[in-house]
């Protein structure tokens, strides 16, 4: 079972971005596909406020027919944040994400923002977990050393 921190260890870009909470909608969906996230953690006075998503965008922008230039960041914004802690491990990030219908978990340690993972890292640590299993499985029932 991996943890939190082990899956922030092995991201190929741990880089947590984000935006203010007064900056245009357009300019957060740009910074998302620049960056080929699906998230941007929105922080004020160096606290995070909120997370916007792409989701955000699609239901409280698009569909409404809102304008993405004149529409603030605060206004379509997830507020509060659910986060979890480094020692959390895939399966309960997994349920929690499941169970309240979210993609995006940041990761705080003693109060300190220290990453974000997406469903997308849950899985593949899941995948690899189960492959390793399977490994040792077929090592043990083959007889055939590693």
């Amino acid at each position: 079972m991996s943890t939190v921190a082990e899956i922030l260890k092995s991201k190929s870009d741990p880089s947590l971005y984000s935006i203010a909470p007064t900056a245009a909608v357009l300019e957060a969906v740009q910074v998302m596909a620049q960056k080929n996230i699906g998230a941007l953690l929105v922080i004020d006075a160096g606290q995070v406020v909120g997370i916007v998503t792409e989701r955000d965008y699609a239901r409280k922008v698009v569909l409404m027919n809102r304008s993405s230039k004149a529409t603030p960041v605060r206004d379509i914004m997830g507020s509060p944040v659910m986060f979890v802690e480094p020692g959390r491990t895939s399966e309960e990030c997994m349920a929690l994400m499941t169970e309240n219908r979210v993609r995006h978990l940041p990761v705080f340690d003693q109060g300190k923002l220290v990453g974000l993972v997406s469903i997308g890292d849950i899985v593949k640590h899941i995948i690899s977990d189960q492959q390793f299993v399977i490994e040792q499985l077929e090592h043990y029932v083959t007889g055939q050393p590693r």
